[in-house]
């Protein structure tokens, strides 16, 4: 013990001797450390995070149309774990997205009301960006023993009252669309009261006065002057030029060709086809017997209102019969722009537009 005690005491080179001279004694021992890697050894493979992918799809009916509102469950088992459901609801251009999504076999449930379940499945690859099909939704076995005894009439006044309460905005009147792709035709009725709804909305007695205040600022028309006889003069034609159009191609001549007024949102398809179908609704219309032809109504109603407006307008800004022409293709064109407008703006600023896709009458 004691020449134990004097070799811990005297350092390392003592402490070395005293084992030697114990050579019974246990080897020391070193808890905790390592031994460094030797060099060229091949070191363990650290496990790699496996890469996400993402899905995305569109839910429609039957007859094409985008659904809103859908809900769309998925699940993925097969890969590192199972995930638990997650859930998307359809947004108003029927689409739904996942992103995120590990890689393995994946079970799509969408369910709505009125409609039966529909299960698509798969397999999605590590980083695979998946586009599906559209995914139809049909009438669910209840509902399709479900009799509608309501006439076409009845149908298309329904759908009426709700088209008139589509504002841009909240406020600027949206009334000459349908988001029905089968819409039952209009009734002359029904015709004439589009036109004069359009006509007395208040929203367009504001436009009409906001139209005259730049024709007045600009000095447009003249013959009518300035002042307040100016302005009211340039008020009213400003209103007639609107609802002598409305009620000449939208009701009168609409009527007597049988021809619908209203643009019929597609809303589907790629943005190429959607943006020719916008631009070709400024010559073509569907027919009351639900075919689509020539939009004789809108274009000689064009014609017939600048010949009109011939009554009220200065003699010194009378258009002749060439200027007509001319300002019914130009009118021809704006009406293109609008309908590409229509298509791809106007239903996101619209907030009252009917959700027919939940119930289509």
């Amino acid at each position: 013990m004691l020449l134990g005690a004097a070799a811990w005491a005297q350092g390392p080179s003592a402490r070395a001797a005293a084992n030697v001279a114990f050579p019974d004694a246990p080897a020391p021992q070193v808890v905790g450390l390592q031994a460094a890697p030797q060099p060229g050894a091949q070191q363990p493979a650290q496990s790699q995070p496996e890469t996400l992918g993402s899905m995305r799809g569109v839910v429609v009916d039957r007859d094409g149309t985008v659904y809103e509102g859908a809900q769309v469950a998925l699940t993925v088992s097969g890969g590192a774990a199972a995930e638990s459901a997650r859930t998307a609801i359809s947004g108003s251009d029927g689409r739904f997205s996942f992103d995120g999504v590990a890689a393995g076999a994946f079970k799509l449930t969408v369910s709505a009301s009125g409609f039966a379940t529909q299960v698509v499945e798969g397999t999605l690859a590590a980083g695979e960006s998946y586009e599906g099909k559209p995914i139809v939704l049909a009438m669910s076995s209840a509902s399709s023993e479900v009799r509608v005894t309501a006439s076409q009439s009845e149908i298309a006044t329904a759908q009426l009252r709700q088209e008139e309460t589509q504002h841009v905005l909240g406020v600027m009147p949206n009334f000459y669309v349908t988001y029905v792709p089968n819409a039952p035709p209009l009734t002359t009725r029904q015709k004439f009261q589009l036109a004069w709804k359009s006509s007395v909305d208040p929203m367009n007695f504001v436009v009409v006065g906001a139209v005259a205040g730049f024709e007045q600022a600009t000095d447009s028309f003249p013959g009518y002057g300035q002042g307040a006889r100016g302005y009211a003069k340039r008020y009213g034609a400003s209103y007639a030029d609107g609802a002598i159009g409305n009620l000449i191609g939208g009701a009168i001549l609409a009527s007597w060709w049988k021809q619908d007024p209203r643009y019929f949102y597609k809303g589907t398809g790629t943005v190429k086809a959607r943006a020719l179908y916008a631009i070709a609704f400024a010559v073509m219309c569907k027919g009351d017997n639900g075919k689509w032809q020539a939009d004789y109504s809108a274009i000689v109603g064009g014609l017939a209102a600048g010949g009109i407006s011939n009554l009220y307008y200065p003699a010194a800004s009378r258009a002749g019969v060439g200027l007509t022409f001319e300002s019914a293709l130009v009118g021809t064109g704006l009406s293109a722009v609008q309908n590409l407008f229509q298509e791809f703006v106007v239903r996101r600023l619209t907030p009252k537009v009917p959700r027919y896709g939940a119930g289509k009458p």
